[in-house]
């Protein structure tokens, strides 16, 4: 019979523990938060890619590993005598309640989206971290990618009613910034192009998120898309003896046409989407 979840996690605490302490690795005892920050972020990705991969035994890793990184900077407050996992929990614990009195409390809601605007709600009235009420935008790190980012700081803006009516107006007000990156553009003027170019993309992020789309994932998607058929533009390349730089960019653009025909005709056959 397997171990508990408690008595696991403990078991972990004590490897985090032995591989920081004397005679331990080498490594791990040289690590500190700045050093861990990107293998935090690295582990959160890898998350996600094997929930887009759909692998079981790949998403139990790697949300092993992401536990890891929670589990290392936790090491590290101990160490400092900041804090320990047991506050850590303890607070997590306690939010998580206070949180959903619908469902620990005598609170009642309808759906998911009143649970939503209740959760705001509560979150809205807890104090900042220098005691001022927090702004409706609060959560949303400032790290975070910056497509991620818009699409964050819309959907708490839009939880505060301050949002669009629907996606045809927010796709007006994207016409309206294509021209005005066209205007600045014709100004050569480098620094307001940024600052439109920055207004388009906020603006089409707006649109993917009343139409329920996320922009994040849209993105990666295309990214995906566009190196697949990359890499095989450069296999029919090389199956003419070519590279890409001796080819003219009228071939180029055949090669990738016949690329994006090739694969039409493969998702016809198997009825996928790609």
């Amino acid at each position: 019979m397997a171990d508990s979840a408690g008595v696991l996690f403990d078991s972990l605490l004590t490897v985090m523990a032995r591989l920081r302490g004397e005679g331990g690795c080498p490594w791990d005892r040289q690590q500190t938060r700045e050093s861990l920050k990107p293998y935090l972020i690295e582990e959160a990705y890898e998350v996600v890619e094997a929930i887009e991969r759909g692998s079981t035994p790949e998403l139990v890793e790697e949300l092993g590993d992401l536990l890891f990184q929670v589990v290392f900077h936790s090491q590290l407050g101990h160490e400092r005598g900041e804090f320990t996992m047991p506050d850590v929990l303890e607070r997590l614990n306690k939010k998580m309640i206070r949180r959903h009195p619908h469902v620990f409390g005598g609170s009642v809601v309808a759906d998911a989206r009143e649970a939503l605007t209740q959760w705001e709600r509560i979150k809205g009235g807890e104090p900042g971290k220098d005691g001022a009420p927090r702004s409706a935008l609060h959560g949303v790190p400032g790290s975070l990618p910056a497509l991620l980012q818009a699409q964050r700081l819309q959907v708490k803006a839009g939880r505060a009613g301050f949002d669009w009516p629907g996606w045809r107006e927010a796709w007006a007000k994207v016409r309206e910034e294509v021209a005005e990156v066209e205007e600045s553009v014709g100004s050569g003027d480098a620094s307001r192009m940024r600052d439109e170019l920055g207004d388009l993309l906020f603006s089409i992020v707006n649109v993917a998120r009343l139409l329920e789309i996320d922009a994040e994932d849209s993105l990666r998607q295309a990214a995906q898309k566009f190196t697949r058929r990359f890499k095989e533009v450069e296999a029919d390349m090389r199956a003419g003896g070519r590279t890409l730089d001796e080819a003219s960019s009228e071939d180029l653009d055949r090669t990738w046409n016949v690329v994006k025909a090739r694969e039409a005709g493969r998702r016809e056959e198997t009825g996928g989407e790609g």
